[in-house]
């Protein structure tokens, strides 16, 4: 049974109300394993030996954004696929995804697969499978109240990936979300923007800079590709405007900015992620640009502060040839990601 859009939406809707109404207090982390528990007991064995995977395995950090197949034109992620399941399954896995992502973030996120069906229809005769089916879900321990335990949901422009500790979310990084088409040009979806805030509240803060600012703020040449499996980001000492050298009002399109990213997170995990940022200070966040501010236009740019990382690229085409309307960006922990500065304590 395949899962395209009009079903996809429909199962959506169900999912965020059946949580909405039985979860809607608890803390994500117990959210997490309640949901994790309860996909996995859908499982039948060899649907468990494709999903589960020891925490400490290798395979944890082995995550991507890009289609991963082979030359036969199959699959080579590991975990277990929307594909493989059941309307059941499927159920219990969407509520996964619910459950470590607040519901502007969950909407984003099964939008960005529902993306793989434009595709599809653009890319008619094309070498790369796209499939609103190919994302895959796996877990990396075992959840529980005292464990310490992961998960992943990841495809084409989604990488999701949690930490779970004494039922606390340690860490929702790195969490990758692109889209291609970044505008939908045409069709029933037409104008569809699922990261214009993320775009949008970036070209206002460049353009409302002075001169001076712009001097410190742009950058030559484009940021690079969003490099992926690895434990932690390697992007060296900050670079750009400072915080410190920001108009109060310039100050506020940052926060908003960076409130735009956390929004797609778990509300108790963002609320503690904002404060860790606002203790530092936004004098120490640095914000750098590339590019133009029009659209069609390449543009990338990275924010980055003691504790985060963002990295942002409108660069490609999509795959109707449009210019700069190809998004790929990621929020990341500079010490954190996958837990690993929590599991040095």
């Amino acid at each position: 049974m395949r899962l395209g859009r009009h079903l996809l939406a429909v199962v959506c809707l169900l999912v965020v109300g059946s949580v909405a109404l039985v979860v809607q207090e608890e803390p994500s982390g117990a959210k997490m394993a309640r949901a994790a528990r309860l996909f996995l007991d859908t499982l039948n064995d060899e649907q468990r030996s494709q999903a589960v995977f020891p925490f400490d395995h290798p395979e944890r950090y082995n995550w991507h954004f890009v289609p991963l197949q082979d030359q036969n034109r199959k699959p080579t992620r590991k975990g277990l696929s929307l594909e493989a399941m059941s309307t059941r399954q499927r159920n219990a896995a969407l509520e996964l995804v619910r459950s470590g992502l607040s519901l502007d973030g969950f909407r984003r996120a099964t939008t960005i697969m529902s993306l793989e069906e434009i595709l599809r229809e653009q890319e008619k005769g094309g070498t790369l499978v796209r499939d609103p089916d190919w994302y895959f879900f796996t877990i990396f321990g075992e959840p529980g109240p005292t464990s310490r335990w992961g998960w992943r949901v990841e495809g084409h422009h989604l990488s999701l990936n949690f930490t779970i500790e004494n039922g606390q979310v340690v860490a929702a990084t790195p969490m990758f979300l692109g889209a291609n088409p970044a505008t939908v040009m045409e069709g029933p979806r037409k104008g569809l923007r699922i990261l214009a805030a993320s775009e949008d509240l970036a070209r206002d803060l460049f353009r409302s800079l002075n001169e001076e600012q712009r001097k410190a703020a742009f950058m030559p040449r484009h940021f690079p590709e969003v490099k992926a499996q690895n434990r932690l980001p390697e992007v060296g000492p900050p670079v750009g405007l400072p915080g410190s050298q920001m108009t109060a009002a310039q100050k506020e399109t940052l926060l908003e900015l960076l409130k735009a990213y956390l929004s797609s997170m778990s509300p108790d995990f963002a609320a503690e992620e904002l404060r860790r940022i606002l203790d530092k200070g936004l004098e120490a966040v640095h914000f750098a640009w590339s590019g133009g501010t029009d659209p069609g236009q390449e543009r990338t740019y990275r924010i980055q502060g003691p504790t985060f990382l963002i990295e942002f690229l409108n660069v490609q085409p999509d795959s109707a040839r449009n210019p700069a309307n190809h998004i790929h960006s990621c929020w990341r922990s500079l010490s954190n990601d996958f837990g690993l500065a929590t599991a040095k304590k």
